[in-house]
């Protein structure tokens, strides 16, 4: 079904209160996705910089000065990102909206709001299959990318800017038949959700994590473990993140902290810039919304039930639960996923 212009769509924007899960669950949170139908709940999971002393040093006089140079710090090799890119090739625009489908085949569209606004601006996703992802589309920014997350298929864009509270008006619409080059092409590059570049010091941590290591589990695990014992729960947080939150994942690292769609999207990134297929997964655990992370091994595909890892058995990814520590909790809670239900891929 092709979205009419002009029409009115309500957005109910949910800013849930759900209750500590495990003391590493999330509690407030948006992360821009909703069900299927033309409009719906937008239900999103959802950081103290340490300052560095200097130390110092001795003076020598000239004559005092070591006869040898210093070894050189070993440098570290950050592997090329794959950096999406507005082409300007296929486009859907207007005076007020353009969304670029020129690299659809590369799992992302990317999109930018031209008129200057205080109202705010969703672009709602309709993935092949029929569930509804929406986002807040930031006025007065520069493109942002969006992923194509849905596999194969026909999507259904639109662009909706705020009339008034939840009402909301469509601005531009169009639909794409996407073959995407391959399946893990969403789930490579950086979006709005899981963003980062070369320059990122999360992707620079990530190439010094793996350095040395030969295989994927032990690059996994590398970066996992990093994750899960560096980055601490952030109560405060989560008992006051507002709706439309997105994770900037070098705060976090600079913090130290996070919630859980912070974790996920922290290790997403980090995962994806060495080149390793990686979901961001918004859903529930229980009753509570939740964010956690899929990754694909050649050998056995889609690791979608794991949480530790000790270097050959994989439990449900969940770095939040994992970086709980409550080891024998979280395993006897999560048992055989099935307290997991996904609902939307990043």
């Amino acid at each position: 079904m092709k979205i009419s212009k002009w029409i009115i769509v309500i957005i109910t924007v949910i800013l849930g209160l759900s209750s500590l899960l495990l003391s590493a669950g999330c509690e407030n949170f948006d992360l821009g996705s909703s069900g299927g139908g033309s409009s719906g709940r937008p239900e999103n999971p959802g950081s103290s910089n340490p300052g560095s002393t200097e130390v110092p040093q001795p003076s020598h006089s000239e004559e005092e000065m070591p006869d040898y140079e210093p070894a050189a710090r070993p440098t570290v090799e950050v592997p090329d990102i794959l950096v999406p890119t507005a082409s300007g090739i296929a486009v859907e625009e207007n005076g007020q909206a353009i969304v670029d489908f020129s690299n659809k085949q590369d799992g992302y569209i990317m999109a930018k709001y031209l008129e200057v606004t205080d109202m705010k601006v969703k672009i709602l996703i309709t993935v092949p299959e029929g569930t509804q992802y929406q986002y807040t589309l930031r006025p007065n920014r520069d493109f942002e990318v969006f992923p194509l997350s849905g596999g194969n298929g026909r999507y259904e864009i639109g662009v909706f800017k705020q009339v008034e509270g939840t009402r909301y008006s469509m601005v531009l619409s169009t639909v794409l038949d996407v073959v995407l080059v391959d399946e893990f092409a969403p789930f490579l590059r950086p979006n709005q959700f899981v963003d980062f570049n070369q320059d990122s010091k999360a992707v620079l941590k990530a190439a010094e994590l793996v350095a040395g290591a030969d295989t994927f589990m032990e690059k996994v695990g590398a970066i996992y473990h990093f994750v899960i014992t560096n980055i601490v729960y952030d109560v405060h947080l989560a008992e006051t993140v507002q709706t439309d939150y997105l994770p900037e994942i070098d705060r976090i690292l600079a913090s130290g902290k996070g919630i859980c769609f912070d974790y996920a999207a922290l290790m997403a990134a980090m995962l994806r810039s060495q080149g390793i297929p990686t979901k961001l997964v918004i859903g529930y655990t229980g009753d509570v919304y939740h964010a956690w992370i899929s990754v694909y091994s050649e050998v056995d595909g889609w690791l979608d039930d794991i949480i530790f890892f000790d270097g050959l058995k994989w439990e449900l990814m969940d770095p939040t639960f994992a970086a709980s520590g409550s080891s024998s909790a979280v395993a006897q809670y999560i048992g055989d996923g099935e307290n997991y239900t996904v609902r939307y891929l990043h």
